[in-house]
């Protein structure tokens, strides 16, 4: 209950955020910070509607990703049912990314509509029971229904992104000189941004240990998904994904897109040493060392 009121209270900041966006954009353009305000919290709304029913579609299309039959993919589709089996959900849609970087994901608004995704680096990497742990993460991300929550919330971190660009090339390019408020607008224009960007993290990382541990307990084998992980982060660290956004990089299990140094502190994910290191201390509490 406790994570479930702060997951909605950083939304509600995020859709806050966008609303100051709507303010000042609407003071600087219109003169009228209520109508853009009001504009903007009507686009918030528009934007949850849009990636409760489409976002499915729309991560798959951006990532070429294709649904694949159980006789195009024996493998995947069996190691999936076992899971459902155990966890009883239902059995989601499976696709195939055409990529060597060594990945998955899920998506979808709810249970009934999930998609898991992997990578044919993916298969290429890992053992069946490594795989097994990977899909397993991505089935507890299905049933806490965390595929539509970070959707929901990339969507709306970029769409605060685009809106504060407007108003800072606006500020650059001039349209307001002479305002008293000129300084105001602009550190709306850097800050926001960076705001909705740490929210969204604080959302995406929380999430990321919760599937790490509920999908070991589902398999029983925390330390499969520990080697798991372990092969992951070498593997796109030599071979990042070079298509798709980075908003979305919350998506997948471990990060496709590389960055050093500052931008590391703004990663979507978990540093992969605490997450291993928690399977590990789960296994010793659990007594489940596979």
């Amino acid at each position: 209950m406790n994570a479930t009121l702060r997951t909605m209270g950083l939304f509600l900041l995020l859709i806050a955020l966008f609303t100051v966006i709507g303010y000042v954009i609407g003071s600087v353009f219109l003169e009228n910070w209520i109508i853009g305000a009001l504009v903007f919290l009507a686009l918030a709304a528009a934007l949850n509607l849009i990636s409760y029913f489409f976002s499915s579609k729309i991560v798959l299309w951006s990532y070429r990703a294709k649904i694949v039959t159980e006789a195009q993919a024996p493998r995947m589709h069996q190691i999936v049912k076992t899971i459902c089996m155990k966890g009883d959900l239902p059995m989601p849609r499976i696709a195939m990314v055409p990529t060597k970087t060594p990945n998955a994901f899920a998506t979808g608004r709810n249970k009934n509509n999930a998609v898991v995704a992997a990578t044919e680096g993916l298969l290429t990497l890992l053992s069946d029971d490594e795989l097994e742990g990977v899909l397993a993460h991505e089935m507890a991300h299905v049933k806490n229904r965390d595929i539509l929550v970070m959707s929901v919330a990339a969507t709306i971190a970029g769409a605060i992104s685009f809106a504060a660009r407007i108003l800072w090339w606006n500020m650059i390019l001039g349209g307001r000189r002479g305002n008293d408020n000129i300084l105001l607008y602009l550190v709306v224009a850097i800050t926001a941004p960076l705001a909705a960007l740490l929210i969204q993290l604080a959302i995406s990382r929380n999430r990321e240990y919760k599937a790490d541990r509920e999908g070991a307990l589902l398999i029983q084998r925390p330390l499969a998904l520990a080697r798991a992980l372990e092969k992951l982060e070498e593997g796109n660290k030599r071979m990042p994904l070079r298509r798709g956004n980075p908003a979305s990089s919350n998506m997948f299990i471990v990060n496709p897109f590389r960055g050093g140094g500052f931008v590391a502190l703004f990663m979507t994910h978990p540093p992969m040493k605490k997450r291993i290191a928690k399977l590990r201390k789960l296994a010793d509490e659990t007594g489940f060392i596979g």
